[in-house]
Formats: C-alpha cells, structure tokens, sequence
C-alpha cells in the first residue's frame, strides 16, 4: 500500500455532487449493486443479523504509523474510556498486528522519510507491544527503505550499486538478519510477507517481473531468485534459533478483485517453484471491484495452488470531510460509487461485515480472514511523507495524512461502530 497513489491528484469532484451522492446512499442504505437489504453492498455478502454468525481465523489490523501517531499526540477511547491503542484493538477482537519495516527510512543527512518511519527499533518496539496486548504479528518486509507498490519498488540505497548475485545474496542475509534480531528480542513473528504487493515485481530493475519502453529488467525468472532467497533467510534465521514453529510465509499482491493478474503471477512464479504457505491480497473496493470479483478470485487462486488467502490490506471511509490540509484518497463521489457503501459510519461497519461475509463463502475454510490498514491514522501532524520521502521515491506532493477518514477512530480518538468487526464471531 501507498498512501497517495499516483491518480489520486487527478480525482476532483464538485461539493454538491458529492453531498447528494452520500445522503442518496444514506438514505438508500447502500450502494451499488445486488439489490440487497443488507444496508450496503457491491455484491458480496449481506448483513450477517439474524443469521449464522460468521467466524474468522484472522481478524487482524496494520499499526505501522501508531508511535508516529502517539507522538503527535494522537489519543484513542470508546465509550468515553481512554485507552491503549494496540489494547483497544484487542479487546475489540484483534488478534494480529501487521507492521511494515523499511531498511534505511532516512535520507543520507539522516531526514526521516515519515509514513511511520519504519526502522527496525521501532518494528520491534511495537511487536513487543502487540505482543504484551495479546496478540501475533506480521513482519511486512518492503526490502526498500520507503513505499513499495505496483508502482514502484526502489531499491535500499545501500543495495543501488549490487550486482544480480550480489543482489540475492544481500536479500537472504538481511532477511535472516531481521529474523534473528526479532528472534533475539523474543519476538518471532507468526506470519512474514517476503515483498509488499508484488504484482510488478520488487527491488527494480533487478526483480521487476515486466519491462516497459525497452528498459532491461530481470523478469519473473530474478524475481524468483529474490523470493526464494528472502525466505531462505527467514527460514535459516529459525532454524539457527530452534523455533519449532516457522513463520508462514506469505506472497502479497494488490488487485484482490483481478483474478487474470493473480493466475499471471502465481502461475510464473509456482512454475519457478517459490515455496510459501499463503496467498496476501490488497483489497480497497473503490480500487479493486465488487466483493463479488474478490471472492470469486479467492475461491480460484486458493483451489488452483492449493494455499489459503489473506486478506492484509482493506479499509473504507467513515467520511468524506478532510481532516487536516491534504486531500484524501477516498475523498470523493466517485469513491462512494465504486466502493458501494455510503462513506459514513454505518457504511463503514456494512462494508467490512459484507467482507466478513465474503471471506466466510470462499470454498474449504481457505480464506483465513483480513487485516484493517492503519485504523489509527488520526488526522494529526503524522504525514505520508517528509519531502525527503517523496524525494526517494521519486514522487512530488504534499506532506499531510490522506487516509484519516478510513481509520476506525473518528477524527478526536473515539472509536467508530466497525471496530466491533474485528471480533472472532459477528
């Protein structure tokens, strides 16, 4: 994930469209499509009322900006009752914390990047925080020091110069040096992504699995070299420490409703025989289609591999009023219309019980559940990005937070309806 994908400047919408458009899907109780009564829908699921209640494995949340948050004095309650916000999400049902780690999320005059800077210390501090709260963490290794997406994968700046072999060697040791450093502070994780949605590769040119205007890249077959020596390094970090139960190993990509993008890359990449334990999927509805597109892919890609799916990317607004100075990506009418729920708190809590219920219909048990993208990005002085992070990843804009109306938290700490799906049962 991205905060500020590439067409987000583009998007522009007059107020009193967007004005009628929610009170329409307010008062209609939902939006676009399959006729439901469940007060939403793109055509997935329905409200699970009334019905067998719906049970997940996994029902998890990425706090990778919670210090930056703190520190700017972000506070969180429900019900009036301050309180932790790693405790919060547990007592509401959480039980995973997935966080994001860069390699050197610095400039080389030693400026922050932002976006949670996630170094190593502070990945540690919060997995010994999620830990203490009760609940196993996701390692989400980016193997860059800023933002990685379909977009862009830009190489650490200490690995820019490394030749092919130098490459793959250089990703299994920090891989196995990350390991055995949270192995060491006594915080193995329970789940690790090697790469962050990898539909166009990672660690570019080198592992980007798609070549345009005749650049020189090392397609699927370096790709896979890359893959198979991050796990590599995982796996010798827990086999040096004696851990009797490995990490699963999970291969992430964005467009959880595309299932040809999915059948392209897992098909090149089992052909090359990576080994892993799950499928990871990005699934923003106003981005990647109906619910109905996401199940059908699930269903498809974990029968065809024979791997369970993860939802560890999903979130949807509450709102469509800002709440600092910089435009949000889910900000206008046309993300109401392509999400399919009202951008309210209600629309908010329907669209992840329909998720909820999605996941439930996948075949075989084989979708284990989801994780809420950063639902405690509240709208403090907490930004995407320092300009020295944008410089890195070669991207201009403006610093500021564009995703605090999709947090779980309304904009002065207090929890909103849908944190209540994070329960095991709903």
């Amino acid at each position: 994930m991205h905060p500020i994908p590439d067409s987000f400047h583009l998007r522009r919408a007059g107020t009193a469209l967007l004005l009628l458009l929610t009170a329409c899907l307010t008062a209609c109780g939902g939006g676009g499509g399959g006729g439901q009564t469940s007060g939403g829908g793109n055509g997935g699921g329905s409200d699970s009322g009334g019905a067998t209640p719906v049970t997940l494995a996994i029902r998890g949340v990425d706090m990778s900006m919670l210090e930056q948050v703190e520190q700017a004095g972000g506070r969180f309650q429900q019900n009036g009752t301050a309180a932790d916000g790693m405790q919060l999400m547990h007592s509401n049902g959480a039980n995973l914390v997935r966080l994001r780690l860069w390699v050197d999320p610095q400039s080389a005059s030693g400026v922050a990047y932002g976006g949670g800077d996630s170094d190593l210390a502070r990945v540690t501090r919060l997995a010994k925080r999620a830990q203490a709260a009760g609940m196993n963490w996701m390692l989400d290794l980016h193997y860059s020091d800023f933002w990685t997406d379909p977009g862009k994968q830009v190489k650490p700046k200490a690995w820019a110069s490394l030749g092919d072999d130098e490459l793959v060697a250089q990703v299994q040791s920090y891989s196995q040096q990350v390991m055995s450093h949270f192995i060491s502070e006594g915080v193995a994780p329970a789940y690790v992504q090697v790469g962050n949605e990898l539909n166009s590769g990672m660690l570019w040119p080198t592992g980007k699995n798609w070549a345009a205007n005749g650049e020189t890249v090392g397609g699927f077959d370096m790709l896979a070299r890359l893959l198979k020596a991050g796990i590599a390094g995982v796996h010798s970090a827990e086999s040096q420490a004696g851990i009797s139960t490995p990490a699963k190993v999970i291969l992430h990509l964005a467009k959880g409703g595309d299932n040809g993008n999915f059948r392209w890359w897992f098909d090149e990449i089992t052909r090359r025989n990576v080994d892993f334990d799950i499928i990871g999927v990005s699934y923003y509805p106003y981005w990647h289609g109906s619910l109905t597109a996401l199940k059908d892919n699930l269903s498809d890609v974990s029968s065809r591999y024979g791997k369970p799916v993860l939802v560890v990317e999903t979130a949807y607004a509450f709102t469509l009023e800002n709440g600092d100075n910089l435009g949000n990506n889910f900000g206008t009418a046309t993300e109401v219309a392509k999400g399919g729920y009202p951008a309210t708190p209600a629309g908010q809590q329907q669209f992840l019980k329909d998720l909820r219920t999605t996941l439930a219909a996948v075949p075989n048990g084989q979708a284990l559940g989801f994780v809420y993208w950063e639902p405690d990005w509240l709208p403090v002085d907490a930004t995407w990005a320092s300009d020295a992070g944008m410089s890195y990843i070669g991207e201009n804009g403006n610093v500021g937070n564009a995703w605090e109306n999709q947090a779980l938290f309304d904009y002065h700490g207090d929890a909103l309806p849908a944190l209540g799906e994070l329960a095991a049962s709903r």
